[in-house]
């Protein structure tokens, strides 16, 4: 089994959120594509920014979502870097964003946020699902897929180190399973556009059978942005911010 160097069986996954997008500009509203929403010019700047922070990780594997916005981030994250700049990049259904509800009523932009601000809060509760209708995806379903995703991609031979671009909700649910809070920990978790956690797993070989099995997980670093270190300026939370008209963003 391929590890880090010094390690007999620790990889390390660098998981990303995608850059800055804009759910409501017109282009969007128009198409009614919400999964197909580009990177807006300072989501691009905020993933060249973490592309040169990781320009010198020898990157065996590259995944995301599959959805655009994952794809955009992780390819300008690769772009800065010379010897990963072809590196193939996967997709991995089970890592798309949290299904939201399709029956919410509707309402203001400025109320939709408010209403959304705090939907982490309750993950916890028996029931309790995305969005502000009644046929969200369960978060115990998204977080299920999450640890699928993430079991099979460390089952998997051959690479040490790996890119994975994916979303706020989603990485939220895998930081709470990580760290073996689950559910009630993830409203902890701010996960700002083009961040960056670093997770260290380590694996030992499954005693009664085949394959590896987690022994340890390390959070080695969590929601770093190479655009703005020490988040100055940043005071509001990923989803206000994202949620506030385009001229509010610096």
């Amino acid at each position: 089994m391929s590890a880090l160097p010094g390690t007999t069986g620790r990889r390390r996954i660098y998981l990303m959120r995608h850059g800055h997008v804009d759910y409501f500009s017109p282009e969007v509203i128009a198409s009614g594509d919400y999964n197909g929403v580009p990177l807006t010019p300072l989501g691009r700047e905020q993933a060249l920014a973490a592309g040169d922070a990781l320009a010198d990780i020898p990157f065996d594997r590259a995944v995301c979502s599959g959805y655009r916005r994952t794809e955009e981030t992780a390819r300008l994250v690769l772009s800065r870097h010379a010897e990963c700049a072809d590196l193939p990049l996967e997709t991995e259904p089970d890592l798309v964003e949290l299904h939201g509800s399709t029956d919410a009523p509707p309402m203001s932009r400025e109320k939709f946020a408010a209403a959304m601000a705090f939907q982490f809060d309750n993950a916890a509760e028996p029931g309790a699902r995305m969005g502000l209708g009644t046929d969200g995806e369960l978060f115990s379903a998204a977080a299920a897929r999450g640890e699928r995703a993430f079991l099979r991609l460390l089952s998997e031979p051959d690479w040490a180190t790996m890119l994975v671009v994916a979303h706020e909700g989603i990485n939220r649910l895998l930081l709470g399973w990580a760290t073996g809070a689950g559910l009630k920990g993830v409203q902890a978790f701010e996960q700002d556009t083009a961040c960056i956690n670093i997770l260290d797993f380590d694996l030992v070989p499954v005693e009664t059978g085949e394959g590896n099995e987690i022994s340890r997980a390390m959070i080695k670093a969590l929601n770093l942005t190479p655009y703005n270190h020490t988040k100055f300026g940043m005071n509001m939370t990923s989803l206000e911010r994202i949620m506030s008209p385009a001229e509010e963003h610096h």
